[in-house]
């Protein structure tokens, strides 16, 4: 069969391939949705789904689906055409919601929800990447389930949905047949990840490599972590926090930072006591061991490089603060089972 190339933000027709690809994928955008996520995960089913780059829909074939025939605006403009309507969701191994603007008004219509609802019932995994975890749940669709959210959307999804179990810290979450991803770049890890599960790691890696993609990260793995400063309403404090999280590895003395601050040291350290409850050298030195303990959870680096890292002058001085702040050594940490206390440094910051 002659196979022609769909356009790049067409997607193919199901009738375009001559058998069954062993990974089909429906693709249902929300009003104002992220671009880069769709785009992170449909382009690695296209890799994937031929060999070289000519995007035949052979191994796999995606459709963005519509209530609709207009095409859909992603948040920073670009529009993109359906490629049919909502069909049999039988038909897919994943539908794939993607999210966008959280308040940018309605992100589906309810013939969009009654569809979700509809594949539900049907047994079809449901993916919610970016907000796509907040269409889901309001559709009633996450109940009982643990869902992932961007660090950034954390406060959102808990004032919205306080009976929900939202993660944090974590690129995506498997939760039986639903499948949440806080997007960015863990869509493409997420697509990876499917893409592997259908059609095998080479065809998986093979689609990483050509997107000049570095190593495929798990979904446990933690998403990077936000700014503390977000949640702090001194302007001054806020300022020297962002200025700690930029200087991990390279401290700054606080006589530095009072002075860019147009401080007095001592006004400074009264400042901390009184928003943050502490001496900014030691929420500075708390601040690097926590980052240093991320390291330690989530990387193979040896203590010594994360000694250097988080900013410590050797290894046992290091090793000193560690035991005195943990109770236990650097090395111990790696030996233990991961608890509330090994939580990545995003869900220390932010969520506890």
């Amino acid at each position: 069969m002659n196979h022609q190339r769909p356009n790049s933000l067409t997607m193919t027709n199901p009738s375009q391939a001559a058998a069954a690809p062993a990974l089909n994928v429906g693709f249902i955008l929300a009003d104002n949705f992220t671009l880069s996520a769709f785009s992170l995960i449909v382009d690695q089913l296209r890799l994937a789904a031929d060999d070289g780059d000519r995007s035949r829909p052979i191994l796999a074939r995606w459709q963005v689906m519509s209530s609709r025939p207009e095409p859909i605006r992603a948040s920073c403009g670009i529009t993109v055409a359906p490629s049919g309507p909502l069909t049999d969701p039988a038909n897919f191994a994943y539908i794939i919601v993607v999210g966008g603007l959280l308040h940018g008004g309605q992100q589906l219509d309810e013939e969009s929800i009654a569809y979700l609802k509809r594949a539900a019932r049907a047994g079809v995994p449901l993916v919610g990447v970016c907000t796509g975890s907040f269409v889901l749940a309001r559709a009633g669709l996450m109940t009982g389930r643990r869902c992932c959210v961007s660090w950034y959307h954390y406060q959102d999804f808990m004032e919205e949905f306080p009976h929900h179990t939202p993660v944090a810290d974590r690129l995506y979450v498997i939760d039986g047949d639903r499948i949440t991803c806080a997007g960015g770049g863990g869509a493409a890890d997420l697509a990876t990840a499917l893409v592997e599960k259908f059609l095998g790691r080479s065809i998986a890696q093979k689609s990483r490599h050509v997107l000049l993609l570095d190593r495929q990260r798990p979904g446990t793995e933690s998403q990077p972590h936000p700014p503390i400063a977000d949640l702090v309403a001194d302007d001054r404090v806020r300022r020297a926090l962002l200025m700690m999280e930029q200087h991990l590895a390279d401290p700054l003395p606080i006589a530095d930072i009072s002075r860019r601050l147009q401080l007095s040291t001592r006004q400074l350290e009264r400042l901390f006591q009184t928003v943050m409850g502490q001496r900014p050298a030691e929420f500075y030195r708390r601040l690097r061991l926590r980052y240093a303990r991320f390291l330690l959870d989530t990387t193979g680096r040896s203590v010594t490089d994360i000694a250097l890292e988080a900013g410590f002058s050797d290894c046992a001085h290091f090793s000193r603060q560690f035991k005195a702040q943990h109770g236990f050594t650097p090395s111990d940490a790696r030996a233990r089972t991961p608890g509330p206390a090994a939580q990545s440094v995003a869900g220390h910051r932010l969520f506890d």
